[in-house]
């Protein structure tokens, strides 16, 4: 019996990330790693159904009811004054887990700050994200690292992640 020649590595297709929900207005930006793959085949950040962004989204504002649609969740973030994007532009990777990217190419910081001159804080959503928070310190702005909103964290309750978000926000928006 002959042995089969190996497969050959199957190419990683190059992933583009979502614009940034970004307005003049916004004085904090939560930043993501890159969107996962639910995420980009709706087009829509933090699409998992699993995933706590939105969840505690609206436990920090709980007497403004969240919307249900994403055109108006998005609405409803800006008119909080919070921003969503991700560090990446692009990246290759198999799968959803920030394990698996490659090649990743970051997004223009610069040119954001320009867009939104009253921005305050960066929130990074999770480790990967913050793993980039030096080459974010030139802008001259808060860095903070939030437990992740990810399913794949699921050593932490929602509980405990509301509270780490809301003591981030609470000093720029007063919760």
């Amino acid at each position: 019996m002959l042995n089969a020649a190996p497969a050959p590595p199957t190419a990683l297709t190059r992933l583009q990330g979502l614009p940034p929900i970004a307005n003049a207005h916004i004085r904090a930006i939560v930043l993501g790693s890159f969107p996962g793959a639910a995420s980009l085949a709706a087009a829509q950040y933090y699409a998992h159904p699993r995933n706590h962004f939105w969840p505690i989204m609206a436990a920090l504002w709980p007497g403004d009811p969240q919307p249900s649609t994403y055109a108006e969740r998005c609405t409803w973030l800006l008119d909080h004054g919070v921003g969503v994007w991700d560090v990446y532009a692009s990246c290759e990777r198999q799968g959803s887990l920030d394990s698996a990217i490659r090649a990743a190419v970051c997004n223009d910081f610069e040119g954001l700050l320009t867009q939104c001159p009253e921005l305050a804080l960066i929130a990074h959503n999770g480790q990967e994200s913050y793993r980039h928070h030096k080459r974010l310190l030139h802008l001259g702005l808060p860095c903070v690292r939030l437990p992740s909103t990810s399913p794949a964290n699921a050593s932490m309750r929602l509980e405990h992640k509301i509270a780490a978000w809301r003591a981030a926000f609470a000093p720029i928006f007063g919760l």
